[in-house]
């Protein structure tokens, strides 16, 4: 720890609870990434797609000895997640509860909780409250923005916006090489064809350039989709 370590409470987080013999192999068939990659004191990031390819959620998955948690967007859209899980769960030995507001907090300066596996620059995640100085939550969305790092339904628009959009495998959300899951040949097509047109790109907003989309924004700050150069 640092003299200069500090928290953030991040916005509008949930905590949806997967238990069960099959948890392992139910989520592996839903997400864009290997959960097979998940390790021990680690956190794995990754998508829920539609069929056609589309976003539809994003979450940190923790795994422990007879359960996997995600840590996902709250309100509606975790109820949301939460009524999807349960239409593909069918007969498969896995129960699954909800905490559609709960607290999560991004530690710097400190070893407390799970690093962020999308960047070291957004700290660290953890459910419980550091005792540690307190920080708006402008300090983490700035790095965040910086970093053209989407934050779920802010920037992301669920039915419609691609993986490639987001250019989510650049902060670690797909696995290329993994077998099939909801969504998987719409967004390999994308990646190996190059067929994306528009992506997510930090902006000022006081330069916007031509047909730009403004999504999330921080003071002088956004990510908005606009026309690739390529």
């Amino acid at each position: 720890m640092t003299e200069n370590a500090f928290f953030v409470k991040l916005k509008n987080r949930a905590l949806i609870h997967i238990e069960g013999e099959d948890r392992i192999d139910f989520i592996q068939g839903l997400i864009t990434n290997d959960i097979h990659k998940l390790k021990a004191g680690e956190i794995l990031y990754s998508c829920f797609l539609t069929p056609q390819g589309k976003f539809l959620y994003d979450f940190f998955i923790h795994g422990g000895e007879d359960f996997l948690l995600l840590d996902c967007e709250g309100g509606e859209r975790a109820q949301a997640l939460y009524k999807k899980l349960n239409m593909y769960r069918l007969r498969k030995d896995v129960q699954i509860s909800i905490e559609d507001s709960a607290s999560v907090y991004a530690v710097f300066g400190s070893d407390i909780g799970y690093q962020d596996p999308r960047s070291k620059n957004l700290g660290r995640r953890s459910f419980e409250k550091p005792d540690l100085e307190e920080r708006g939550f402008e300090e983490w969305d700035k790095r965040r923005i910086n970093e053209t790092i989407p934050d779920g339904s802010r920037d992301l628009i669920p039915e419609k916006s691609t993986m490639d959009e987001g250019q989510m495998d650049k902060i670690g959300a797909i696995d290329y090489d993994k077998g099939c899951y909801v969504g998987q040949e719409l967004t390999a097509r994308m990646h190996y064809r190059g067929l994306g047109k528009r992506q997510l790109q930090t902006v000022n907003i006081n330069d916007l350039p031509d047909g730009a989309d403004l999504r999330s924004q921080c003071g002088d700050i956004g990510i908005a989709l606009v026309k690739n150069n390529k």
